[in-house]
């Protein structure tokens, strides 16, 4: 049954709580009595036929999406049981009835062997969530801190002006001293016009109908750029 409701276990191991979550609760709708046991106990052969050698790494990972399950409200304990018991509540039920699981397709569109680690930490689960207006923010946030901090500014120097100085091509503290005058020049556009065009905006207002794909490119992009301040 693992095999036919969870994805590959080397995907299952790499999945946040609320990615692993969907396919916990249909797991468990499958196997009707409800209990923590079902993840905890070793015994279980299908559990280690599918898990293989990364047994004890997804049984974490499974008591991650339970608790998250049960934080959500989506399985609560039976009345007039003792121990661990618990049953789909209805909006659990509801959740499963509309489960296109988006948040695995979601997560497909952004891997975090590709992103920067703080990406991954503070970025990622918005993504995940769909929140992309958000996550397109705190993306760029980032950069713009790190900006800040390889530059040595001060929180009062922010934005577009904190990208103009600190890339600016003769005395940026920034900008690639190897480099010709019209790439530093370019350098300093870039930065400034990410910044301008892709965090400013979400400052100030609500930005929706973002496609997931395009939030996962300018989160790449914004990856690139936090490796770029670090080369």
């Amino acid at each position: 049954m693992f095999k036919k409701i969870f994805p590959p276990i080397e995907k299952a191991i790499e999945m946040e709580p609320e990615e692993l979550a969907p396919f916990v609760l249909r797991h468990l709708k499958k196997i009707g009595k409800i209990n923590r046991g079902n993840y905890t106990l070793r015994g279980q052969e299908e559990l280690r036929q599918y898990s293989g050698e990364h047994l004890e790494k997804f049984q974490r990972k499974l008591m991650e999406a339970f608790v998250w399950l049960e934080r959500e409200l989506f399985v609560a304990p039976l009345p007039d049981e003792l121990g661990e018991w618990r049953f789909i509540t209805e909006k659990g039920e509801r959740i499963l009835e509309e489960e296109d699981f988006s948040a695995y397709t979601r997560d497909s569109l952004l891997s975090s062997e590709t992103l920067n680690p703080i990406l991954v930490r503070k970025v990622k689960p918005l993504f995940i969530r769909g929140d992309y207006d958000t996550a397109i923010f705190q993306a760029f946030k980032i950069v713009e801190a790190k900006v800040r901090e390889r530059g040595g500014y001060s929180n009062n120097d922010y934005g577009v002006d904190l990208m103009r100085k600190a890339f600016h091509p003769e005395n940026g503290k920034l900008r690639n001293e190897k480099a010709v005058k019209a790439e530093r020049e370019a350098m300093s556009h870039l930065f400034a016009g990410v910044i301008g065009l892709f965090k400013n905006p979400s400052s100030h207002r609500i930005i929706e109908n973002i496609a997931p794909e395009d939030a996962a490119d300018l989160i790449r992009f914004a990856s690139f750029l936090l490796r770029t301040i670090e080369n």
